[in-house]
């Protein structure tokens, strides 16, 4: 049986100067523009995915994310999970066909966490940039930057994570494939996806609601990895960490900053995941391993730079 969502579909980020931000995700990211509207949003993907866009920049007064969407298998599925939030208990806003420039309509609702997610299955189909879907090269020669693929996940901050993992679980069907808990048994991270991979979404435990640690993209390779540290440099972007390699997930990986403070992660690699798979579980008391495998700590920096 397939699942009712299928992947994450896009994520609007909040930026300061949009004509910066365009900069650091196509030239330095390297994700292709692909539309804006009559708002004055620009619409991006990597040049793998096959929707029109995955990230949708939007100039704002302050920087961080709007909602993340997760992209369902048809319209008929869409109906089925707007009854099961309602049973719920979730509120959902209806947001028409066309908000979203070729997105059709979607079912937005907070998280307990206090983060805004959508749920839509209808989007124009551009395909893979480049290469298309007959007879493809293997990679676009006209990429920039660090050639991101995909977008991949969000790391979000806030409380009540046990009630947003049985919305997770229950309703939208995502499974635990890692976890960080406490002696006392509190769940303090939780990693879920929806897929075969490491994860599509996760969750720290934190005071604040709403809060967006990182968007985060993958590349193909380390090599590629250690090019994006390199491409940092050169540019002089803000740089978080790494590279490195997290023990969660197992993923290679990187994290630095855009020009209005939202964090980025470019990484390649990571486990795989199955529905018959035990979630991993790391103590709390680890957690400097579990994020940063080699370091074995977390800068302060890392915990505290939210958005």
């Amino acid at each position: 049986m397939k699942k009712g969502v299928m992947r994450p579909g896009h994520v609007q980020i909040r930026v300061l100067d949009l004509e910066e931000a365009r900069k650091h995700y196509v030239d330095l990211l390297g994700l292709v523009e692909m539309d804006s509207d009559t708002q004055g949003r620009v619409y991006l993907k990597g040049w793998t995915e096959v929707d029109k866009f995955s990230v949708v920049l939007v100039e704002a007064d302050q920087p961080g994310m709007d909602f993340m969407g997760f992209k369902c298998l048809d319209e008929q599925t869409l109906d089925q999970l707007h009854q099961s939030l309602i049973a719920f208990g979730v509120e959902v806003e209806e947001v028409p066909a066309g908000e979203l420039k070729d997105c059709g309509r979607r079912l937005r609702f907070q998280a307990p966490t206090g983060h805004y997610f959508e749920l839509f299955a209808t989007k124009e189909q551009t395909g893979r940039y480049g290469v298309g879907n007959h007879n493809p090269e293997a990679w676009p020669r006209d990429l920039k930057g660090m050639k991101a693929q995909r977008f991949d996940h969000c790391l979000l901050y806030g409380p009540n994570l046990d009630e947003t993992y049985d919305l997770f679980r229950e309703v939208l069907g995502f499974d635990l494939c890692e976890q960080v808990m406490t002696p006392d048994g509190k769940r303090v991270a939780q990693f879920l996806t929806t897929s075969m991979k490491a994860h599509d979404i996760a969750f720290i435990d934190h005071p604040e609601a709403g809060r967006f640690h990182h968007a985060s993209f993958y590349l193909e390779t380390w090599e590629d990895v250690l090019r994006a540290g390199d491409l940092i440099s050169m540019t002089d972007t803000s740089i978080d960490i790494g590279p490195t390699r997290h023990g969660i997930t197992h993923g290679q990986t990187i994290y630095f900053f855009d020009p209005s403070g939202n964090r980025n992660e470019v990484f390649c690699g990571g486990d795989y995941f199955y529905p018959d798979h035990e979630p991993i579980t790391w103590d709390a008391d680890k957690l400097g391993k579990a994020i940063f495998y080699h370091d074995r700590q977390l800068n302060e920096r890392f915990l505290t730079a939210l958005t």
